[in-house]
C-alpha cells in the first residue's frame, strides 16, 4: 500500500516522497529578485525532507505581483537568483518547482502586516490592476479594474511562455500555473468577476479559454519530460460563482491540452462565501478525490493536512497523489522528519542529507537531548 514516504514519479521526474512545500508569498523581494532569504528558506525545507519545494508564486509581469516586495520571472536578470534557489534545493535532495501567476485585480498591495490595503494606481509602489472585466473585487480592493482587451490577453499568454523558458533556464523541473485565489486566471473562470460577452466570457467553455490558451503557450516551450500542473480555484463557495462541477469539466479540458496534475484549492473571487470550511480538517480531500476519479488525472491539494496521521491516510487510501503543506512547512522546516517519527518510519533521518543523518543516528548522547520534539507515540520513540 502506498504511503506518505513512498517515491512519486510524474513524467520524467521522481520525488523522494509525497510531501510538497506549497508556494507562499514572503514579500522579501526587490525588483522581483530572489535573494539570500529565499535560498535559506527553500534550502532548509529541502534539507528537512520535503520531496517537492516551491518558492512563492512568481509573477509573469511586474503588474502581476501582489506587491513590490514579491518575486517575479519577467526579466532575464531574475534568472541568477532563481538558479541559486534551484541549486540548493537539488543539492539537498528535493525537486525544485515553480508556480507562475498574475494577481490581476488583487495586485498593487502593501504588505499584509502593514494593512494589506490596495494602493492607488498613481502611488509610487502601485499600478493599475487588470481583470477580465471592470469589476473590482470589493472590500479593500476599491480601485478601478482595467478590462483586458483581446490583444492584452495574448500578450499575457506570451508572458506565461517567456516565464516558462526562464524557469527551465533557471533549473526548475516542475511547473505549476496559478489559476486560483482570485488572481487573474481565477477571475476569468468566475462569473462573479467575468462579465465579458466575447469568446472569453459567458459560457463555461468561454470562461476557461484563458486557461487553455495559457496551458498551450507554456506546453509549447516547457520541456515535455517535466510536469506541467496547475492550482485551480475549484469552488467560489457562492451560488453565483464557480461550482465544483465546473471544475470537473475544466480540468478535463485542461488534461486534453497537456495538463499532468491538478492542484485543487478554492476560488476566492469574493469574500461573500456561503460556507467557510477553513477550520475543518482536510476539507478539500472529498472534492479532490472525486475529481481524481472522474477526470482520471493525478491530484494534489492542501488545507489542514498538517497532522502526519491525516496526511498519511489520504495517501494510503489513494484519495490524492501529493500532500501540499503551507503553514506546516513554514513553522517546521523538518516537518517530514517529524512526521516520519510520528508514523514510526523505520529510518526518519534518511530524509535529511546523508551527513546530517549519520550524525543524528550515531553520535553518543542522551536521546532526549537531540533537540527534536518527543514523539507522541512513546513506544515508537523508545524504539528510535
Amino acid at each position: 500500500m502506498t504511503h506518505l514516504f513512498d517515491p512519486y514519479t510524474l513524467k520524467g521526474v521522481t520525488l523522494r516522497n509525497r510531501i510538497a512545500m506549497s508556494p507562499m508569498t514572503m514579500y522579501r523581494s526587490k525588483d522581483g529578485l530572489l535573494n539570500d532569504y529565499h535560498v535559506m528558506l527553500l534550502g532548509s525545507r529541502a534539507a528537512g525532507g520535503f520531496g517537492l519545494v516551491f518558492p512563492e508564486q512568481l509573477a509573469i509581469t511586474p503588474e502581476g505581483r501582489t506587491s513590490v516586495g514579491c518575486g517575479g520571472i519577467y526579466d532575464d536578470a531574475q534568472i541568477e537568483g532563481l538558479s541559486r534557489v534551484t541549486r540548493i534545493i537539488k543539492d539537498m535532495g528535493a525537486v525544485p518547482a515553480i508556480q507562475l501567476g498574475h494577481t490581476g485585480r488583487k495586485g498593487s498591495e502593501v504588505k499584509p502586516w502593514e494593512g494589506g490595503y490596495q494602493l492607488p494606481p498613481d502611488h509610487p509602489d502601485g499600478w493599475p490592476v487588470v481583470g477580465p472585466s471592470a469589476v473590482p473585487y470589493g472590500g479593500k480592493y476599491k480601485y478601478s479594474v482595467h478590462a483586458l482587451t483581446r490583444d492584452e490577453i495574448k500578450t499575457i499568454h506570451r508572458a506565461y511562455a517567456d516565464a516558462a523558458v526562464r524557469a527551465a533556464a533557471a533549473g526548475f523541473e516542475w511547473l505549476e500555473l496559478h489559476f486560483a485565489h482570485g488572481y487573474l486566471a481565477a477571475s476569468f473562470l468566475s462569473p462573479l468577476a467575468n462579465e465579458r460577452t466575447d469568446e472569453y466570457g459567458g459560457s463555461l467553455e468561454n470562461r476557461m479559454r484563458f486557461h487553455l490558451e495559457a496551458i498551450d503557450a507554456v506546453r509549447a516551450v516547457w520541456p515535455e519530460r517535466f510536469p506541467l500542473t496547475m492550482r485551480l480555484g475549484s469552488d467560489d463557495l457562492n451560488p453565483a460563482g464557480v461550482q465544483f462541477d465546473d471544475a470537473i469539466v475544466a480540468v478535463g479540458r485542461m488534461k486534453e491540452h497537456g495538463l499532468d496534475l491538478a492542484d485543487l484549492s478554492l476560488g476566492f473571487n469574493t469574500d461573500d462565501m456561503m460556507s467557510r470550511p477553513f477550520n475543518e480538517m482536510a476539507f478539500m480531500i472529498e472534492r479532490a478525490a472525486r475529481l481524481r476519479r472522474e477526470v482520471g488525472i493525478p491530484v494534489a491539494t492542501s488545507w489542514n493536512l498538517g497532522l502526519p496521521q491525516v496526511a498519511d491516510r489520504v495517501i494510503r487510501e489513494n484519495l490524492i497523489d501529493l500532500v501540499m503543506l503551507g503553514r506546516p512547512a513554514l513553522s517546521n522546516p523538518h516537518w517530514p522528519v517529524w512526521a516520519a517519527r510520528e508514523l514510526a518510519h523505520a529510518d526518519p533521518f534518511s530524509l535529511v542529507p546523508e551527513d546530517w543523518g549519520w550524525w543524528l543516528r550515531n553520535f553518543r548522547a542522551h536521546d532526549a537531548c537531540i533537540g527534536w520534539p518527543v514523539s507522541s507515540q512513546p513506544e515508537r520513540a523508545a524504539a528510535q
